[in-house]
């Protein structure tokens, strides 16, 4: 496990289980908004995350119960649009070294969020950018830019339409209304809705499931699904991932017949 040589201000990185990292927006006096600095935090344990072999899921989470992520921090956006312009342009540079979760189109392993609180605008996003949902069934989900003069270009109004029917879709993105986390299960968003005492019992339960299989063999499948949606059947079908090859060449692939074979439970490395 490559340990973090940094403590982050604006959120948790833990472990609370073996292979699994947690992150955890820490700013409930902002509903865990996200400004500058936060994207920086944030951008920096993602991939810390990712380059951690150690690492084999990533949960997603917001501190408290009110809130998942309220998306940017506009307080702190108000105050650099009135600040010096060398202030403008040290928070341009720092947001110029950020990469967001909503936009790691091949985040290399599982990303499940944990949604505790209200997700809307960038909170949604952020749902939706990730491999699976776990929701408090008070949660409320929803893209209200419209109704503030803005839209949800924080890939919002692309994934949507790409994760539910169309009608559905622009009918959340034209209204702007909220969606219950029951409604948002129904439609196909989130994977599973429980009490919120009850939440991180099903975080675990699914992160049990995922780690039957090996976690190269889970990287390669994540992989080549959501590579293979950008091209055709046949394309995907026969197109080379480099997850695959790597899964190919590693122990786990040697484990997964051999304990097959003695009708054991296989011990997976990762490697």
């Amino acid at each position: 496990m490559q340990q973090l040589d940094w403590v982050p201000q604006y959120f948790l990185y833990e472990m609370p289980r073996p292979h699994v990292a947690r992150i955890t927006i820490n700013r409930p006096e902002v509903r865990n908004a996200i400004n500058t600095p936060a994207h920086k935090e944030w951008s920096d344990l993602l991939d810390h995350a990712a380059e951690d072999d150690d690492v084999w899921i990533v949960v997603v989470t917001g501190i408290g119960d009110k809130a998942f992520c309220a998306g940017r921090d506009l307080k702190y956006l108000s105050q650099i649009q009135h600040s010096s312009e060398a202030e403008k342009e040290a928070d341009s540079r720092l947001m110029g070294q950020v990469t967001k979760l909503i936009e790691r189109f091949d985040y290399p392993k599982p990303l499940i969020a944990r949604v505790n609180g209200i997700a809307l605008g960038g909170g949604f996003e952020v749902a939706m950018a990730c491999d699976l949902v776990v929701a408090a069934e008070h949660v409320e989900f929803g893209l209200p830019e419209p109704r503030r003069g803005i839209y949800a270009g924080g890939g919002g109004v692309h994934r949507l339409p790409r994760q539910v029917p169309l009608k559905l879709a622009m009918e959340y993105l034209l209204t702007g209304k909220s969606m219950t986390a029951r409604r948002a299960q129904a439609i196909g968003i989130v994977n599973e809705v429980v009490p919120y005492e009850e939440l991180d019992g099903a975080v675990d339960q699914l992160i049990d499931d995922i780690m039957l299989g090996a976690p190269l063999s889970i990287r390669a499948t994540k992989q080549s699904s959501m590579r293979g949606l950008n091209l055709s059947l046949g394309d995907a079908f026969y197109a080379e991932y480099p997850a695959v090859r790597s899964m190919m060449e590693s122990e786990d692939a040697r484990e997964g017949p051999k304990a097959f074979a003695e009708k054991r439970r296989p011990e997976w490395k990762g490697r």
